[in-house]
């Protein structure tokens, strides 16, 4: 499985460590919060996520390195308009498109009031969707680019790094548990495979992991790889993951029953 320090060693160089460590913990909070359904955090704080990635872009971009400078100062060199710069970035389209997307982020955080809070404006999921999802493809966009091995893996690799912890699975003893008691069945099965990430569990890990009836957890999963349901998916080794429609019912349906009931 991949994890944050396996992503840093594949892109740094060019990039730098420091900001990458950085970014990838503001794009694994962004995550959480937006899985949990916490959408003001996740809307506003999509600010903190620009910064960091703005400053990246702009040290390929410029070959200069600074951890503190601000995003429009970072984007205006990068966009550069009189085009006086020189540019380093290994494909100046790409780079073009992500100091857009950064700063629609930036300006969408401000704007809707993270600086100054607007009364009017409750921060809801369209808001918070929008900013995950630019989110998302700055980082894939960033992985693309400078990733050294396979670029068919990014997408895994995106799905292994947003793995966090669920505060309803408990890991003990190299077992993971769902502490909630009001789950059915798949929907058991659905959190611990979220919270397996890339990596996934085998049968035999779920029944370990689910105290119910062998048969009851061997239909769950059968009816969430049925061709109408399609939620998990069994891999050639045998580990089974959620599909984008697994990760989707986590999103719309799950995310209370992520967290310990009161």
């Amino acid at each position: 499985m991949v994890d944050k320090e396996d992503v840093i060693a594949q892109i740094c160089p060019p990039l730098d460590a420091e900001l990458v460590e950085g970014l990838i913990g503001e794009f694994i909070s962004q995550e959480r919060r937006y899985v949990l359904g916490d959408w003001e955090p996740s809307t506003l704080d999509g600010g903190q996520f620009a910064e960091v990635a703005s400053r990246i872009i702009y040290h390929v971009d410029s070959v200069n390195l600074n951890r503190r400078k601000g995003v429009n100062s970072c984007l205006r060199y990068v966009e550069d308009e009189n085009n006086s710069n020189p540019h380093s970035f290994p494909q100046r389209r790409t780079c073009l498109h992500l100091s857009r997307v950064i700063r629609m982020i930036y300006k969408f955080r401000s704007q809707r009031g993270a600086i100054h809070i607007d009364p009017e404006y409750t921060a809801n999921e369209l808001d918070s969707t929008l900013i995950i999802s630019n989110v998302r493809w700055v980082m894939a966009e960033l992985l693309r680019v400078f990733w050294r091995g396979d670029k068919r893996e990014v997408g895994g690799i995106i799905r292994d790094i947003l793995r966090f912890d669920i505060p309803a699975v408990l890991s003990m003893d190299d077992r993971q548990i769902v502490m909630r008691t009001d789950c059915t069945v798949g929907e058991e099965i659905i959190i611990l495979l979220h919270n397996a990430g890339e990596t996934g569990m085998n049968r035999e890990e779920l029944g370990i992991a689910i105290p119910k009836a062998p048969s009851t957890i061997t239909n769950g999963l059968a009816r969430l790889t049925s061709s109408e349901r399609r939620e998990v998916v069994r891999k050639d080794n045998g580990k089974f993951i959620l599909t984008p429609l697994g990760a989707k019912r986590v999103r719309e349906e799950l995310s209370e029953k992520l967290v310990l009931g009161t």
